[in-house]
């Protein structure tokens, strides 16, 4: 069944003003101006338990709301700060100046368009006032997700800018510029040479002046799996043995990473860290309490991605 869209504006007003006291007022949404560059603000669950956002995510709430109220909002391409816009005009119309503008962010404030220059502190041309699609909202959420995870460094696994390539590429699987990203992460973290490859060979098909930096990546990725197969087969060790008694859990067990909150089931461990020194001062490992001298287990985590985390 099609919607069914409050067709006066003055009704559509008192809908938004309704909107506004019970989201702002009542239940106390709000702009998260402390805690901006904090990845659940971009999460709707999250924002929905905690009340909080950023101007996309609670711009994206708003409007669902606003919608099944019928009251009709669109999304606009805003520089720097999400907006959504109001038609008080003739639906459909490509005049700027025949929409209201709504912050979100800022307890859902209607603005003109000079209002809405003041809000980032310089003139914007027309094309900013634009509506965008589903897909380009979710692009820009996404993107936010990857700048965040670009500059988390206190997640050695870097499980965030990992999830954010998942999604981005899901949408956009020729991006070379973030496959070559995607490769590099995977070796640098030491995992899933094989898709590395895959990964790699994509990458020169779309763009062939790529070759340089895709011959290294697969020269050393070749030498990795090369070094794999040479392993000898792994020594059976033995908690009960006196020398390993500073490992706390067995093979088997299901566990939750204290300070990164994933699961996993723990498949391997060594007494102490068996990586390279490459590896160990790319994960930083020398911050630890204990540095490289304590255990560290071989897990499989909930997402499919194996790790070497440090008892």
């Amino acid at each position: 069944a099609g919607e069914v869209l409050i067709p006066e504006v003055e009704l559509q007003r008192q809908v938004l003003d309704a909107m506004n006291c019970v989201l702002y007022e009542q239940l106390k949404y709000k702009g998260n101006e402390l805690d901006y560059y904090n990845s659940l603000n971009s999460y709707i669950h999250q924002v929905l338990i905690r009340r909080t956002g950023i101007p996309i995510s609670l711009s994206v709430l708003y409007l669902t709301i606003a919608r099944q109220l019928g009251v009709k909002l669109e999304p606009v391409n805003f520089p720097s700060h999400f907006l959504l816009r109001w038609c008080q005009g003739k639906e459909g119309s490509t005049d700027i100046f025949d929409y209201t503008y709504i912050d979100a962010f800022g307890k859902g404030k209607q603005l003109t368009v000079k209002e809405c220059e003041y809000l980032i502190g310089h003139h914007v041309t027309e094309e900013f006032y634009g509506v965008v699609t589903s897909k380009e909202v979710l692009q820009r959420m996404v993107g936010n997700l990857l700048n965040l995870g670009k500059r988390e460094s206190t997640d050695q696994s870097y499980q965030l800018l990992r999830d954010s390539l998942d999604l981005y590429l899901a949408m956009y699987p020729d991006n070379v510029q973030h496959l070559m990203l995607q490769a590099r992460l995977y070796f640098h973290l030491g995992i899933w040479p094989e898709k590395v490859l895959d990964i790699l060979q994509h990458i020169q098909a779309l763009d062939p002046s790529q070759h340089g930096a895709v011959g290294y990546l697969v020269q050393h990725t070749l030498e990795h799996i090369e070094r794999r197969k040479e392993e000898l087969g792994p020594e059976v060790k033995h908690r009960s043995d006196e020398k390993h008694k500073e490992v706390c859990f067995s093979i088997g067990l299901i566990m939750k990473h204290k300070r990164y909150g994933y699961n996993c089931v723990i498949y391997g461990w060594d007494p102490a860290c068996m990586m390279g020194h490459e590896w160990i001062r790319n994960m930083n490992v020398h911050s630890l309490p204990h540095g490289p001298h304590q255990p560290f287990y071989n897990v499989l985590v909930e997402d499919g991605s194996c790790r070497y985390a440090a008892q």
